[in-house]
């Protein structure tokens, strides 16, 4: 794997601008200042490349890399996954279906999952577009209190879509 930061012999610019904890900050050919972080047995590391001129500090490389990976261990273990859950429809969903579908959106929401809910539409059901919005719009409705309505209906292919995300933080288990 390529190293993301030139580090000592690598650099390749005249001068350089050292920064560091035991050193005098300042402009040094480059040169001097891999002299210097030799004597205190560290290296001359690279941070900004693009700055005129390119700026390095005298660290430790190991143990700079080292904070890295853990800063981005942490970051990756502080989002949060979004979840979709989805949930399918007929043009011609019956009450208790709906209810039932309903109640399972329900606990979804309330766990801080969002929900995709579509109506699939099979052979010449596709005439009854009118009814997949109708029934869509009617769940969002029935989930105003629980969740937002991210994406109104709209209709991909066979399928008309509808996205709800959840209003509030999901309770703790």
């Amino acid at each position: 794997m390529e190293e993301p930061y030139k580090v000592n012999e690598k650099i390749t610019a005249r001068e350089v601008r050292v920064v560091g904890d035991n050193v005098e900050q300042g402009v040094y050919s480059t040169r001097d200042a891999q002299r210097i972080a030799n004597e205190q047995n560290l290296d001359l590391v690279e941070i900004s490349p693009t700055a005129n001129p390119p700026v390095c500090r005298i660290i430790d490389y190991s143990k700079f890399k080292y904070e890295q990976k853990k800063k981005t261990r942490e970051m990756k273990a502080k989002q949060q996954k979004v979840v979709i859950k989805e949930i399918r429809f007929g043009p011609n969903t019956d009450d208790h279906d709906f209810e039932f579908k309903l109640k399972h959106a329900k606990g979804f929401l309330e766990s801080g999952y969002k929900i995709k809910s579509y109506v699939h539409f099979v052979g010449r059901s596709i005439v009854f577009k009118e009814r997949g919005e109708i029934l869509l719009l009617k769940f969002a409705q029935a989930l105003e209190d629980l969740a937002k309505v991210e994406q109104l209906p709209k209709l991909e292919g066979k399928r008309m879509f509808l996205i709800l995300s959840p209003k509030n933080a999901p309770a703790k288990k």
